[in-house]
């Protein structure tokens, strides 16, 4: 089972790039410490990647909070011009680092996200665009939109992604609320994505939206934590707001739920961080021992914390 360890950070609205929201974690592994990105917001409420450092032993012990974006916002009409939320960070044999992200675009009722992709020369600590466009946008397999992916680089040099896709809006109390499900691509370079046709989590009678699936291999067996939720009153309806889930493949294309493996709960405390939802996990290790990242309530607003697994 997860021992909830408690909150690590949650902004404190004193820099203008990080009022609010410390959403979407990452851990990210340096030598004497770790790195966790993060998507925060400013007075606009458009998200911009940042991080913060802290202590391997104890999380809430942060040694170091940055104090600007590591990458910025697009131009008038790109893709990422009202937002850019990080996904997933992987190391290049020549010492750079991929950053796959989120770009935000508002549109005239809704919004529309795609899948950008940067690069930092120094490290992690600044990120460039590599390209003005995104490297997936909404198309015939992504009607709506797609983003937010999870990204493995296997040893024969075959790229995996599993990636949020979606497929359709409904008005429901007259907002436009979006239904997306997971689904999973390949690539040889990492940039140009050959899309599966098998649903890696396909909708259900409560699963009407995924959010953000993190995944990783373990003993020979794709394994990812997931957030999903209804789309009726999730943002009100504790019982319908996020919560953690748990699937399993053994060859990253065909997955198996196993949500009650996944070992994690909303509280029962109306006064915890995640009495209200549960979500956006990202899973790590260090010396042994297992670790969770995830958010709380408010999709982020509330901060995230961490857990390690006990058995």
């Amino acid at each position: 089972m997860w021992q909830k360890k408690g909150v690590i950070y949650k902004p404190d609205g004193t820099m203008a790039h990080s009022r609010t929201h410390a959403q979407v974690p990452f851990a990210y592994k340096h030598e004497n410490f770790l790195r966790i990105y993060f998507s925060s917001r400013d007075d606009n409420g458009q998200s911009r990647p940042t991080f913060i450092d802290v202590d391997y032993e104890d999380p809430t012990k942060i040694i170091y909070i940055h104090d600007r974006p590591i990458l910025e916002l697009g131009g008038p009409g790109e893709y990422d011009e009202t937002g850019a939320m990080p996904a997933w960070f992987v190391d290049m044999p020549n010492g750079d680092i991929w950053l796959y992200y989120t770009g935000w675009n508002r549109t005239h009722n809704s919004y529309r996200l795609s899948m950008g992709l940067s690069v930092s020369h120094d490290g992690g600590i600044t990120f460039k665009k590599m390209f003005t466009g995104p490297i997936m946008d909404r198309s015939i397999q992504n009607p709506i939109w797609a983003a937010q992916p999870s990204v493995i680089r296997e040893d024969d040099g075959t790229w995996r992604m599993w990636y949020i896709s979606g497929h359709k809006c409904e008005y429901i109390h007259g907002y436009p609320e979006p239904y997306y499900r997971a689904q999973s691509a390949t690539s040889q370079d990492g940039i140009h994505w050959n899309i599966s046709d098998i649903p890696t989590l396909d909708f259900d009678d409560f699963l009407h939206a995924v959010g953000r699936p993190s995944v990783f291999k373990e003993d020979g067996i794709y394994k990812m934590y997931y957030s999903y939720r209804h789309t009726r009153d999730y943002r009100t309806d504790r019982n319908q707001s996020y919560r953690l889930g748990y699937a399993e493949s053994l060859d990253g294309e065909t997955w198996e739920r196993k949500d009650h493996l996944v070992g994690i709960e909303k509280s029962e405390n109306p006064e915890d961080f995640d009495y209200q939802m549960i979500d956006y996990a990202n899973y790590y290790t260090h010396n042994g021992k297992k670790y969770l990242l995830y958010n709380g309530n408010g999709f982020g607003a509330a901060g995230f914390g961490y857990a390690i697994w006990e058995d």
